[in-house]
């Protein structure tokens, strides 16, 4: 053991001549555990609600998509061309266009989205979210959001139609299954066509508006955007489920740095009270620092002491913070006694993704702050006069 840290040990359990002194340590390693415990359950929350946000994007959209100016023919030998390339899993062609629904006296703007059954379920999870019926066993069967449902008042066989400028009358269509999404955008405005259907309704026979391209991962899904466009080149342009949801991700991101910074306040006023207890333990230790320095202790073993002793505070308080931290973590996930209404979040819990980095950010900024806190205290103690501090009383 060394002397420094000896002596630090000492300073922080040994009798002082001010017992307020021990309370506002204890008061600061309190803060600190509270502020770290904080932090780990708040991001654990906002990071599981952006892995759950996430995962729905990637389900019902694939990781990329390759479009160009205007409706293309050459689908088949795109396909061909990109299956070649390393990291592309599978291709699905689709096609997309505004159309208007109407149910009785009920009618709404929506977006069609023309897919193959069989290719799509490479691609895409869509098939995961369907609550009732299936796809693609009717010739004029169409899929519609849980949303939706509700809203027109559609079940099971019930009978819609769909208008397009492309049509001279409206096509009608029977209800043959309805997913469920978690996303009420994609719930209430989406529908699902097979692909011949909506090339049909849109006169795109032949034609696709796009593929949708399965990467061997979504983390990856933006250097697959570079790869397929360097492939692809004029008059193809890839675009990656992140850039279709760009601003989503820009406010999160912000939302959960604007958190901790708000939430690392606690953790900076716990830390302030560590340099206020220290300066006073200073003060107390005044006459002992004396002591020292006339044995021959340099200013940088005094500057070491009273600096171990803000780590050892600190690493206390944001060490205990953490345990704490992670128990609220696991009892949300296991036990869920923090209920949500499903109609709106769409998940009855919070839930919670831990994640090592921000788990070790939010300890090591607490550890640092403390260290950095306890600077002024130790070189005061490490400036005092010998000759002065042993006169002190």
């Amino acid at each position: 053991m060394s002397f420094t840290w000896f002596i630090a040990k000492r300073y922080l359990w040994s009798k002082r001549r001010h017992p307020f002194v021990g309370v506002v340590s204890t008061i600061s390693v309190v803060g600190i555990l509270v502020g770290v415990a904080a932090l780990v359950t708040v991001l654990a929350v906002m990071n599981g609600f952006d892995d759950e946000l996430k995962s729905r994007l990637v389900g019902m959209r694939a990781h990329l998509i390759i479009e160009k100016e205007g409706a293309f023919t050459e689908a088949d030998s795109v396909r061909q061309k990109i299956s070649a390339v390393q990291g592309v899993r599978a291709s699905a062609p689709y096609v997309e266009g505004q159309a208007l629904l109407q149910s009785g006296d009920w009618g709404t703007g929506v977006l069609v989205r023309g897919i193959d059954p069989v290719s799509e379920k490479t691609v895409t999870q869509f098939f995961r979210y369907m609550t009732e019926g299936s796809f693609g066993k009717r010739p004029d069967g169409i899929v519609i959001g849980n949303e939706m449902a509700k809203r027109a008042r559609l079940s099971m066989g019930s009978s819609i139609s769909i208008a397009t400028q492309n049509l001279e009358k409206p096509a009608l269509f029977t209800v043959e299954g309805i997913f469920s999404s978690g996303m009420y955008e994609y719930d209430a405005n989406l529908i699902f066509l097979t692909l011949p259907q909506a090339q049909k309704i849109f006169s795109l026979e032949g034609q696709v508006n796009g593929l949708s391209v399965a990467w061997i991962s979504a983390e990856d899904a933006d250097k697959g955007k570079k790869i397929l466009q360097k492939e692809l080149g004029y008059p193809f342009y890839v675009r990656s489920w992140t850039d279709l949801n760009r601003t989503l991700f820009s406010a999160l991101a912000l939302e959960k740095l604007v958190m901790f910074l708000i939430l690392g306040l606690i953790i900076l006023v716990a830390c302030l009270n560590i340099a206020g207890s220290l300066t006073i333990l200073v003060m107390d230790k005044t006459k002992e620092i004396g002591v020292l320095k006339a044995l021959g202790a340099a200013p940088a073993d005094l500057l070491k002491i009273f600096a171990w002793d803000g780590l050892a505070l600190g690493f206390v308080g944001a060490f205990s913070g953490l345990l704490v931290g992670l128990a609220l973590c696991f009892s949300l996930k296991e036990f869920g006694w923090v209920q949500l209404p499903k109609e709106i979040y769409y998940v009855d819990h919070l839930p919670v993704l831990v994640d090592l980095k921000d788990t070790a950010l939010v300890v090591f900024t607490a550890v640092v702050l403390s260290f950095v806190s306890a600077l002024y205290p130790a070189r005061m103690a490490a400036q005092l006069d010998p000759v002065k501090a042993l006169r002190y009383e």
